[in-house]
């Protein structure tokens, strides 16, 4: 007697399938569980992308970081979307960015809400550590122009700070 999937489900294991494929680096599968009108909205980017800057933004990824995992901790299922928590890790080999390979290894927390239509990927929306990737990447946090007045006065503050105290040790 076969059981029949629940439309969760099947929609649970196409997103699944979605990122295995990615992992296993079968990008032209992978491409073909999105819709023909999917639209994916990333944290960082200014406008959604449509399924060819998608890929774009992809294939960039995919060529810098290679063996990379997806590692759901959680994986919630409503309706037509699909919600996966967790971490991705893979070794920083490619350019990335103007970043040449560093051969560091990363792991950054993701988050992912797809949504699925007719068995196909229709929306994305990603979050990702970009701040902890490019930590691990050794790119440092250099502040802007607005912030320095405020970083040089608290530094001359404290190094020019009174000693305290009878003998100077604060005691």
């Amino acid at each position: 007697m076969c059981k029949e999937i629940s439309p969760t489900e099947q929609n649970k294991d196409i997103v699944l399938q979605f990122y295995g494929a990615f992992d296993r680096r079968n990008i032209s599968e992978a491409f073909a569980l999105l819709a023909p009108n999917f639209v994916a909205h990333m944290a960082g980017t200014s406008a959604p992308l449509d399924s060819e800057g998608f890929e774009q933004f992809g294939m960039a990824f995919y060529l810098a970081f290679t063996n990379g995992q997806h590692k759901f901790d959680q994986v919630l299922v409503e309706g037509d979307k699909v919600v996966t928590c967790g971490t991705f890790t893979a070794t920083h080999l490619g350019d990335f960015q103007g970043l040449p390979s560093t051969g560091k290894q990363i792991k950054l927390s993701i988050m992912h809400i797809d949504r699925v239509e007719n068995s196909k990927i229709v929306e994305h929306w990603g979050q990702g550590d970009a701040l902890g990737l490019m930590q691990q990447l050794g790119i440092v946090f250099l502040p802007g122009p607005a912030l320095l007045p405020h970083i040089l006065k608290s530094l001359l503050s404290k190094l020019f700070k009174k000693p305290t105290g009878i003998n100077n040790l604060g005691v």
